[in-house]
């Protein structure tokens, strides 16, 4: 589950909570109780592929085959 960064813009307290995805964004603050509690938006957003099919070598770029004699495309092979 991600972790999601909220901030109060009444009492300037910062928090870090664990949601789901599909759960509402929190409005209300846990420190002052006012509705104005806020997600904020993250700086950066880390990726990290994992499992088979993510590698360099996996779109390795095949060789033109132009269909002429000794490409094994007219039989002859």
């Amino acid at each position: 589950m991600p972790t999601y960064r909220y901030r109060c813009e009444t009492c300037k307290q910062e928090e870090e909570i664990v949601q789901r995805i599909s759960d509402p964004a929190l409005t209300s603050c846990p420190h002052c109780h006012k509705e104005t509690y806020k997600r904020i938006p993250p700086k950066e957003v880390a990726i990290q592929f994992k499992g088979s099919g993510f590698y360099i070598t996996d779109y390795n770029n095949p060789k033109k085959d132009n269909g002429g004699c000794g490409s094994g495309s007219c039989g002859c092979h």
